[in-house]
């Protein structure tokens, strides 16, 4: 299943942005293949960078990693509900609040790529037991209607967006 075969109907307002950051590869693929790549990339950061901000009040890389991982884990929650039939709507979340109640910057950058890859294996394992079914259900969150399968696409296209925020700002 590529991002260009998601209907008009799957993915609503600010979801565009990061579905068209996905690119246009598979979705099992993409999410493997997208993990693979931004560990690869991150591990050739000079260690320097990683407690760096560009401006004040604004994220490390460690911070931005923390981020990628709470928002993963909010969209695969959503995915999960939603492929469950769950038409309960979901509230958005407030991204801020979450970056300040961490402590990623006292974590090694290993221990936060290890944590990531975890969680990204564990929701592919998720996204290979879904059914077409299961993966075209739609759902409401942040005020906005989005499939089960539209999600996958925005778990990549975050990371991917977050990759470039590192190479402009950071590097």
């Amino acid at each position: 299943m590529k991002s260009s075969e998601l209907l008009e109907n799957e993915y609503a307002g600010h979801f565009g942005t990061y579905i068209n950051q996905a690119g246009s590869g598979d979705l099992i693929e993409e999410l493997e293949i997208s993990l693979h790549e931004f560990i690869r990339f991150v591990q050739n950061i000079p260690m320097d960078k990683f407690d760096y901000r560009y401006a004040p009040g604004k994220w490390t890389i460690k911070d931005i990693i923390q981020h990628l991982m709470d928002s993963e884990r909010i969209f695969a929650y959503r995915a999960l509900r939603f492929s469950r039939n769950d038409q309960t709507p979901l509230s958005s979340f407030e991204e801020d609040d979450y970056a300040n109640n961490t402590d990623s910057n006292k974590r090694s950058i290993q221990e936060l790529l290890t944590e990531l890859s975890a969680l990204r294996h564990s929701n592919l394992l998720f996204y290979k037991s879904l059914s077409e079914e299961q993966l075209k259900r739609i759902g409401t969150a942040s005020n906005n209607k989005i499939s089960v399968r539209a999600l996958g696409f925005v778990i990549i296209g975050h990371q991917k967006h977050h990759q470039k925020v590192f190479e402009e700002r950071y590097l």
